[in-house]
């Protein structure tokens, strides 16, 4: 089963998320949804918030993940994320009041929003919202 397995790495500013051994990662680029496999061809790719999935041998794992880049090798995946969350760590309430203040950013046409960086917000806020309604 050894040449199943790969090292996944997710690695924030503020700690080392998460660092063991997958079966598979399931993660959102800005090309799409992408699965990784042990013996994936090399690759690197821009992260956009989704939902992180880590399949392991024990069961499948999710988290919250806001941007970053993905580095694929062979026998391992090194995740730099901006940020990533477990559910339980997700502040719901807090997520929601996000939510509606990027949706009000959006919807009012002011030409001093960034309109980019409150569709970001949003899809930070969505992300968090969806994966803490899973559990």
């Amino acid at each position: 089963m050894a040449d199943k397995v790969f090292n996944l790495q997710i690695i924030s500013p503020t700690r080392i998320f998460f660092d063991g051994d997958a079966t598979m990662v399931e993660m959102k680029t800005s090309e799409g949804e992408i699965g990784v496999l042990a013996g994936h061809i090399p690759l690197t790719a821009i992260l956009t918030p989704g939902v992180v999935k880590i399949h392991q041998e024990e069961g499948t794992k999710e988290a919250a993940l806001h941007d970053g880049f993905v580095e694929i090798r062979k026998d391992r995946v090194t995740v730099l994320a901006e940020s990533c969350e477990w559910p339980d760590e997700i502040d719901v309430e807090r997520a929601e009041e996000a939510k509606e203040r990027a949706e009000n950013r959006i919807k009012s046409g002011r030409k001093d929003v960034d309109m980019l960086r409150a569709e970001l917000a949003l899809k930070k806020a969505l992300t968090r919202i969806d994966l803490a309604g899973r559990k």
